[in-house]
């Protein structure tokens, strides 16, 4: 079975079609390089983060993408955000990237499951003078969100949200990041074009078909204005109206 255009889409392309010519995708590899020659500026502490990451073995592809997190580093400034909550930790490198674009005052809630992995990236936050602006805590993501959501005080008042974790769990993870998301906050989602997966009807394991889902959900949410980014492997921004 086709996977549907979505309800009032304007494209008339068929995703199908190997001939096609797209506006968003499919550029050189020398081209894309260029791009990230022309956008990218990695600081000393960045960019060793970065190489010790791509040296921890097959997992290394859980990077995100410096091109992403910079960004995420426009947005977070033009926002003069303050408050943000990132639930997908890894080694830590997009959680320097929003410390470091941030006040003095500001604070990124950090939620993952492994100290292990996390701990790479601690001791660039501390070296980064960050450390202070960072609340790690190691537990499930749901658990986490929900304990934070306990609070009054918290629902409403954050300003960006970067979820980047299991799949299947997407959709919780964006429901309980709305409600922390204050009126024109952004959630930015990742992965949301899995490699194409999204797209492919012999694909129909569960983190693809919960990716698929996720993004007929947002689509269809009038609670949010969003743009779905083609860059990396997919980004999803989400405006809180």
């Amino acid at each position: 079975q086709q996977q549907q255009q979505p309800k009032n889409s304007t494209s008339s392309v068929d995703p199908k079609d190997p001939n096609r010519k797209t506006k968003t995708g499919g550029i050189s590899d020398e081209l894309a390089q260029y791009v990230e020659d022309h956008s990218v500026r990695l600081s000393d502490i960045e960019r060793r983060l970065r190489e010790e990451t791509q040296r921890v073995g097959r997992l290394r592809v859980m990077l995100g993408s410096a091109n992403e997190a910079q960004l995420f580093r426009v947005l977070l400034r033009a926002m003069n955000a303050k408050k943000v909550v990132e639930v997908g930790v890894f080694t830590g490198y997009t959680t320097l990237v929003c410390a470091t674009s941030i006040g003095d005052d500001g604070k990124v809630v950090a939620l993952d499951v492994s100290d292990e992995w996390t701990s790479i990236g601690a001791k660039y936050w501390k070296e980064a003078g960050v450390a202070h602006k960072v609340d790690l805590r190691l537990r499930s993501a749901v658990e986490s969100l929900d304990e934070m959501l306990a609070d009054e005080s918290e629902i409403g008042s954050y300003d960006f949200a970067f979820i980047d974790a299991d799949k299947q769990n997407y959709p919780n993870y964006y429901e309980r990041c709305l409600k922390l998301l204050r009126p024109g906050g952004v959630i930015a989602i990742d992965n949301t074009l899995w490699g194409g997966s999204v797209i492919n009807d012999a694909k129909q394991d569960d983190d693809t078909k919960a990716i698929r889902a996720l993004n007929d959900k947002v689509y269809a949410d009038d609670r949010v204005d969003i743009c779905f980014v083609p860059m990396a492997d997919g980004v999803t921004l989400l405006c809180k109206k």
